[in-house]
């Protein structure tokens, strides 16, 4: 754990020593990285057998848990639009 802390702690003192040039690779090298860690993850989840025995448990988890959020984001969002909508009738701002 200290050597991530210390290589992020190292490549924000390196941006932060080249912030005034323009690094156009950077944009680029950092989505191919990201692009490669995704498959590299996809291939490690693959070869899992507990994973992939267990794919459709944990699909159906994902999907319940999901669904409750999306149903509390909606029951908030209506909460907060009534509540909002009430004080802005009666003349509070």
């Amino acid at each position: 754990m200290l050597k991530v802390v210390a290589i992020m702690l190292s490549g924000m003192a390196v941006g932060f020593l080249l912030r005034k040039r323009r690094l156009r690779v950077v944009p680029h090298a950092v989505t191919v990285l990201i692009w490669a860690l995704l498959f590299l993850l996809g291939v490690e989840v693959g070869t899992n057998p507990q994973v992939i025995e267990g794919i459709t448990s944990l699909g159906l988890e994902a999907l319940w848990l999901s669904l409750a959020g999306l149903v509390g984001t909606v029951l908030f969002s209506w909460a907060l639009w009534k509540w909002t909508s009430r004080h802005q009738k009666g003349g509070k701002q």
